[in-house]
């Protein structure tokens, strides 16, 4: 159902942007992570200068807590 949803913004860019970031907060519920809390941390986080070389480890089935 949620693939579903995603897919409907494929045609634009907005709405593509908005894809990934509704992919990653799913991604939290089905991890049990608060996607509030993980996405305050992760946009705190790239606003202080975390290396984009290590954005990676930022991502809901990396991140702990």
């Amino acid at each position: 159902m949620h693939n579903r949803k995603n897919a409907l913004f494929a045609g634009s860019d907005e709405g593509g942007n908005w894809a990934v970031i509704a992919t990653l907060i799913e991604n939290c519920k089905l991890s049990d992570i608060n996607p509030h809390e993980w996405l305050t941390k992760t946009m705190t986080a790239l606003a202080n200068g975390y290396p984009a070389n290590r954005v990676h480890e930022l991502m809901p089935w990396i991140y702990v807590g």
